[in-house]
């Protein structure tokens, strides 16, 4: 059993168990509503809300709305991946999957790709609300918007399937949200400029993705045309989702041989 499954796990990429891994999670989160909801509903209700606290002042809803875009696809898919992803690997599912002709590679893009699905339409909506429904005034391309929001959910779900290795309940894997997701929100440039804060902490901020989520979507906010700075940010997001999915192959490992 157990060089089958290292086997297994060197097996190359097979798009047919890729696509058979993403379309059993996504049977699986079709019969949780409640999942569902948080992923697509919430992110939505809390824009709403958002701009109506700001109703007597729109222009800090256009400067804060856009970076929010942002970080909320980021926060609902990290709990919603990592206590999914925790379910499959307390319940035995991720054992028994390991044993069969299914390589590492397979079950993670498999993860990814469900999720990502999930990110697809739930940055989707998120941003149509912001941008044509409470009028949030951006200069550049919404379409750009859609891009930052689907890579920081897509970076949520490989954090989420990361911390999942390191938790042995669902509780110890929400716990892991302070020490993750808060440390980014508050140093990623949304509560104040990076480059006000204390050189130290400027300097975390510097290597956090979440700062650089933030900093694409204003880059989106303010100049009308793609600019070289937004593609950097994006190219570094995208590139720490993959280092994050890439670590979160090496935590897939049997718990027995």
């Amino acid at each position: 059993m157990t060089t089958t499954t290292r086997t297994a796990s060197r097996a190359p990429l097979s798009p047919a168990r890729t696509t058979a891994t993403a379309a059993r999670v996504l049977r699986q989160l079709r019969h949780d509503p409640r999942t569902i909801g948080l992923m697509i509903v919430v992110p939505c209700v809390m824009l709403f809300l958002l701009r109506y606290v700001f109703d007597g002042d729109p222009r800090t809803f256009d400067n804060i709305g856009a970076s929010l875009l942002g970080i909320f696809p980021l926060i609902t898919m990290f709990l919603v991946t990592s206590i999914a992803t925790l379910r499959e690997r307390t319940s035995g599912t991720l054992e028994r999957l390991l044993s069969m002709p299914l390589g590492k590679g397979d079950l993670i893009a498999g993860y990814a790709l469900a999720f990502g699905a999930l990110a697809i339409v739930q940055s989707a909506l998120a941003t149509g609300l912001a941008v044509w429904l409470l009028d949030l005034d951006v200069m550049g391309s919404p379409w750009l918007l859609l891009l930052v929001a689907l890579l920081d959910a897509l970076l949520g779900t490989a954090l989420g399937l990361f911390v999942s290795a390191f938790a042995a309940s669902e509780f110890q894997a929400v716990q892991f949200m302070p020490a993750v997701i808060f440390p980014q929100l508050l140093l990623c440039g949304l509560f104040a400029p990076r480059d006000t804060m204390h050189p130290a902490l400027e300097a975390v901020s510097d290597v956090l993705p979440m700062s650089y989520a933030v900093d694409g979507m204003n880059e989106v906010l303010r100049h009308p045309d793609l600019t070289s700075a937004f593609v950097l940010d994006v190219l570094i997001v995208a590139g720490c989702a993959l280092l994050v999915l890439a670590l979160g192959a090496a935590t897939l490992r049997r718990r027995t041989d």
